[in-house]
């Protein structure tokens, strides 16, 4: 594996890159000197690191010209946002989708961007179209001094980042569901519905694009590489376990947002139950009024009581009468 002397970081979109040998810190390298450090780590039992910019033109035409990468992860660039998954391509080598999430409760946008990453025994390549936060936490952490014995060792690294980063999701949107179930219990539901709606979409979505597959990291914890040794394979056991109980945070909180908008949609439900009695109430008792308005407005001859002296006040006690009987027969519908 070889990188040209005559393609810097500027025009092959490469923005970085740091060598590591056993037991030391990782140390960053200007682009003229990948080529020698990489045939050193080669022979030494290092391995290099090169984080790439997809978003510059020349990258993957750089990528495909001086780095033996498999096909299958060119493919996977062009993708687009997948869900998280860390699978073995054919031969040893592994390849990597991460998310990187960038959202605040509260706000209805959510941006989230994929880290491609590619890793053998020697070799650690990073792709991203946007900054990520994830990486820019490891590259501070390598240049911090600590010390990554694998590639691999970084990929735990960014997917312990990326379980943090949906822990931390949990804890907002249990804080945001608390302030909302306070509302509802003090009877001021006030946006609740459309609040918990927008945040258990934002909620499934995140745990579609975050939860990395089971079923290929599963496969790889069971069959590993040759050259991943019994740490490596020990820390994406952990990363996934600590996924684990992200994810299961994260389904106790949705189901708890499932109850709360049944709950709500149930008050809701009440008071329009409520409103609609009250109107056909109101409907009952100003039914016999209409009906003897409708019947002494008749412009025929015959009407009774025209000539009684009393007659108005005889028809007002026939109408209250008849209103109270109306009203007796709709209140007392409603008694259980």
């Amino acid at each position: 594996m070889e990188i040209s002397r005559e393609y810097g970081a500027d025009q092959a979109g490469v923005l970085y890159g740091f060598a590591f040998r056993p037991d030391t810190a990782g140390l960053e390298l200007p682009a003229t000197q990948w080529p020698a450090r990489l045939r050193t780590g080669l022979d030494d039992g290092g391995f290099v690191w090169l984080h790439v910019n997809l978003a510059h033109s020349g990258s993957e035409k750089w990528l495909r010209a001086h780095l033996g990468l498999p096909e299958d992860f060119y493919a996977g660039l062009r993708e687009g946002p997948a869900s998280t998954r860390i699978e073995q391509l054919d031969g040893e080598a592994l390849r990597a989708v991460i998310n990187d999430v960038i959202f605040t409760f509260g706000s209805t946008a959510v941006e989230v961007s994929s880290l491609w990453v590619y890793a053998d025994a020697h070799l650690l390549v990073t792709a991203r179209l946007k900054p990520l936060r994830s990486v820019d936490a490891l590259r501070a952490a390598v240049k911090r001094g600590v010390r990554f014995g694998s590639p691999v060792d970084l990929l735990v690294h960014l997917l312990s980042g990326q379980a943090d980063v949906l822990a931390q999701i949990v804890r907002d949107a249990s804080q945001a569901v608390d302030a909302i179930e306070d509302r509802q219990l003090a009877e001021r539901p006030r946006h609740s519905r459309a609040e918990l709606a927008s945040m258990r979409r934002v909620l499934v979505r995140l745990q579609r694009l975050l939860a990395p597959e089971p079923a290929a990291l599963f496969r790889l914890l069971n069959r590993p590489p040759a050259w991943l040794d019994a740490d490596a394979v020990q820390g994406l056991r952990e990363s996934s376990e600590e996924f684990a109980v992200a994810l299961n945070d994260l389904g106790a909180l949705t189901e708890r947002l499932k109850l709360l908008q049944e709950e709500l949609a149930a008050q809701l439900n009440e008071q329009s139950n409520r409103t609609l009695f009250t109107l056909t109430l109101v409907t009952v008792l100003a039914l016999p009024i209409n009906i003897v308005a409708g019947l002494f407005g008749m412009n025929v001859g015959g009407i009774p009581l025209a000539e009684h002296p009393h007659g108005f006040w005889v028809l007002v006690g026939l109408i209250a009468a008849f209103t109270v009987l109306a009203g007796s027969w709709a209140f007392g519908r409603q008694r259980p």
